[in-house]
């Protein structure tokens, strides 16, 4: 983090030729377990990740805003004055564009910014680089303009400008836990009410997270019929979202629907109830029962769900002959492609790797990208004196 933090420093001085007020960070995340259960008012259970975005800031005297980002060694302008259009050059100003937006709606008299983006959350590895940058953003926004705003709303207004102007119809999960997580925690989120539970991680546990680093394919298509998939069974369950449906009443209608579509809305049921039993096994230190619930997940997901890959689910494998049940690994993200994530013994995480490096290249014709991670607090802003 200091590394990114005096880099922001550096190359915003080098750009700006002056110095930055101010450094807030916003951290990436994984979601250990709960898929495809956000857009059926279920469960998720994220940690946020000691991968971040990090963003010097100062305030400027008119209402332009400047921002440079290093990652991509591009820059941006554009004036608060009249209503901000999409960036035809620069997807990514698209985020921060939405953002300056739906929180200027909430605080009309935000001004100009000079601003440089600084982040080391792996892009497209599905750790939500998109949010670290927008709450990273509205995070900036908050402390150099005083707002009140409570981080519950600062991410909702962080959601509205992915999906209202960015235009993906993510869920909440993203920009909540970037806001509200907790080092050594993970937090369980109901997607509908939107109450949260901070649950502590086992002492001497590492998160890792193994990207596939199988391209993305058929995701928006595959992912929209998913969704109409969980809407027909919901209908034919006479509930309004999946979340309000039980094994018994599925099994009872299981002739009213296609065989696929009870497969999905069998997924979505039981990731739920996986997904509060994983909450209570880490409140318990049993990590033995967080594994069996992994593992169960991943089977849901690669046959129920259809939604992983063969090199996801040998990554699975590897990893799994590697942990028995000291810990546990399943895909993560909406699938097709992307990440397993591990819960393990740190003292494993080291025999993880080798047998990754060992297997995995080997049997899929493809390198993993390997992240060794902590669960860490959400978004703040930095006292870089």
């Amino acid at each position: 983090m200091k590394s990114l933090l005096q880099k922001a420093r550096t190359e915003f001085e080098n750009f700006f030729h002056y110095q930055p007020q101010c450094f807030v960070r916003a951290p990436g995340r994984v979601n250990l377990i709960g898929e495809h259960t956000d857009y059926n008012d279920g469960f998720v259970f994220p940690c946020a990740i000691d991968y971040c975005t990090v963003i010097a800031s100062s305030k400027r005297q008119d209402n332009q805003v400047r921002v440079l980002t290093v990652n991509f060694n591009e820059n941006d302008e554009f004036s608060l004055d009249k209503p901000l259009e999409h960036s035809k050059e620069h997807g990514w100003s698209n985020y921060v564009r939405g953002v300056f937006i739906h929180i200027k709606e909430l605080y009309p008299h935000i001004a100009g910014l000079d601003l440089v983006i600084c982040s080391n959350v792996p892009l497209g590895a599905g750790l939500s680089s998109s949010a670290a940058l927008e709450v990273s953003i509205a995070t900036t926004l908050k402390k150099q303009f005083n707002l009140t705003i409570e981080p519950k709303q600062l991410a909702k207004q962080c959601q509205k400008a992915e999906n209202k102007f960015v235009g993906c119809n993510c869920g909440i999960m993203d920009q909540f836990i970037s806001t509200l997580g907790k080092k050594d925690h993970a937090l369980l989120i109901d997607c509908r009410s939107l109450e949260t539970q901070s649950v502590p991680l086992p002492k001497g546990i590492s998160v890792v997270i193994v990207n596939s680093n199988v391209k993305h394919g058929l995701v928006s298509s595959e992912y929209n019929a998913r969704r109409e998939q969980c809407e027909e069974a919901a209908h034919i369950l006479h509930v309004n979202k999946l979340r309000d449906a039980t094994m018994d009443l599925l099994e009872k209608n299981k002739s009213k629907m296609s065989d696929v579509v009870y497969k999905r809305a069998r997924h979505v049921i039981t990731e739920n109830d996986r997904t509060l039993k994983a909450a209570d096994a880490l409140r318990l230190n049993d990590l033995a029962t967080m594994s069996k619930l992994m593992k169960q997940s991943h089977h849901s997901m690669k046959n129920d769900f259809e939604i992983t890959v063969p090199a996801v689910d040998t990554l699975v494998e590897i990893i799994e002959n590697v942990l028995n049940e000291q810990g546990g690994v399943r895909m993560t993200g909406g699938g097709f492609g992307g990440c397993v994530v591990a819960l393990a013994p740190t003292e494993q995480v080291d025999n993880i790797r080798q047998a990754v490096e060992k297997e995995y290249e080997s049997r899929s014709g493809l390198k993993e990208s390997f992240y060794v991670c902590h669960a860490v607090g959400g978004a703040e802003v930095i006292n870089a004196s």
